[in-house]
């Protein structure tokens, strides 16, 4: 396949690395600030990574860039009906407003907070064992985790994932907290805090606490070479399934349809 990469920063250079080794081309790299991307564009413009991403040729995309910048490209990418893959957090919120605009175009979009199959195990796990706690009224529940001091949004998006893990396994969890507290917490709120430091590539720990003991659960990223191949695969993936017809363009799908009975 050929491949535009929007965003050649760390990240960038190991979805490169990733797509070389399973067998693909990497036909662009577009970037506002590396030096070394075949093509430089100005800050915000969405337009000229769209063009940048049509004239190279490519068959599918993956965006890797900054949460002040993802909205903008994804306007601009949609339309090119291509299958994209959105690697960049910090826009949750606006989900519903791409849905409509991939609706509205036509085009395919795929995200997920975390491509590494590690941390979609990991969330599997913490949904099974809240539903176990869930049970258990003495034990209440928290979730941190740390990552590098480059990283743009707190907290980040698979600490959010997993919240919603636990609080669709724990009934008792319906308010998620992610301030600081400035009085107790109350029962039903789930904290989740944050930490920015050196060069954590990411480490997320859920808490089941009691009197008598705690449970921790944790996944530690080693690199990010997991977050790398894993979107290489989920492009592989969708463009394979909008192929075969298992997967219909103008949507906006996430790691379990392009994964289909894995996670």
């Amino acid at each position: 396949m050929k491949i535009a990469l929007v965003g050649y920063g760390k990240m960038g250079h190991m979805l490169e690395q990733s797509a070389v080794s399973f067998g693909h081309t990497v036909v662009a790299t577009v970037d506002v600030f590396a030096a070394d991307a075949s093509v430089k564009v100005p800050e915000g413009d969405g337009k000229a990574v769209a063009d940048a991403v049509a004239a190279s040729g490519a068959e599918g995309v993956i965006e890797f860039t900054h949460p002040a910048s993802v909205m903008g490209n994804i306007a601009a990418l949609l339309p090119l009906k291509l299958p994209i893959v959105v690697g960049t957090t910090g826009w949750s919120d606006r989900l519903d407003e791409v849905s409509a605009l991939a609706a509205s175009c036509g085009g395919t979009l795929m995200h997920s907070a975390n491509f590494s199959v590690g941390v979609n195990m990991f969330y599997r796990i913490v949904e099974e064992a809240a539903r176990l706690v869930d049970n258990f009224s003495e034990y209440d529940t928290a979730v941190w985790e740390m990552h590098h001091n480059q990283k743009a949004d707190s907290p980040s998006g698979t600490a959010l994932e997993i919240a919603r893990r636990v609080m669709a396994g724990n009934k008792r969890k319906t308010e998620l907290v992610t301030d600081a507290f400035h009085g107790r917490p109350q029962p039903q709120q789930l904290h989740v805090s944050s930490t920015r430091c050196g060069t954590v590539p990411g480490t997320h720990t859920v808490f089941f606490d009691s009197a008598a003991d705690t449970i921790e659960l944790t996944h530690t990223a080693r690199s990010r070479q997991g977050f790398a191949n894993g979107a290489v695969h989920a492009l592989e993936n969708l463009r394979r399934m909008l192929s075969e017809g298992s997967l219909q363009p103008g949507r906006v799908y996430g790691m379990n349809d392009v994964f289909p009975g894995m996670f």
